[in-house]
Order: C-alpha cells, then sequence, then structure tokens
C-alpha cells in the first residue's frame, strides 16, 4: 500500500477486522452446509452466499498483505 509501516494501533484494527471477517466467513460456510442439507434448494440465495464468502475471503488476504511489511527490493 503505502511506504509507511503501520503504526500498533492500524495494526491492531485490521486485525481486528480480520478477525471479524473470518467469523463472517465461517458462518457463511455453516449456513451454507444447512441449505445444501435441505430438500429444497434455494440456486440464488446460494450463489449470492457463495460470492460473499469469496469476496470476505479476498478482502481477509488483502488486509492480512497490509500487516505484512514492503520489502524494499
Amino acid at each position: 500500500m503505502g511506504t509507511q509501516p503501520l503504526t500498533e494501533e492500524e495494526r491492531a484494527q485490521i486485525e481486528a477486522r480480520i478477525l471479524a471477517l473470518e467469523t463472517e466467513h465461517h458462518d457463511l460456510d455453516d449456513v451454507i452446509a444447512r441449505l445444501v442439507e435441505t430438500p429444497i434448494l434455494d440456486q440464488l440465495l446460494m450463489r449470492r452466499l457463495k460470492k460473499k464468502k469469496l469476496l470476505l475471503k479476498d478482502l481477509i488476504a488483502r488486509l492480512r498483505d497490509r500487516l505484512i511489511p514492503d520489502i524494499l527490493a
């Protein structure tokens, strides 16, 4: 992102955000697993949940990347 290292407060905020997103991602896993087990499967809802889960995964990865300091080559 930037060349400035993150402050401890920024790192803590990012780590807290990652934890919240991971919780939401895990909750979506549970919802999707339960939907698959139901006899009447709502395909549109399933696609929306899976798309949201992928977006959360990407956001978590980007936030984790921010926690890794830039290495000047």
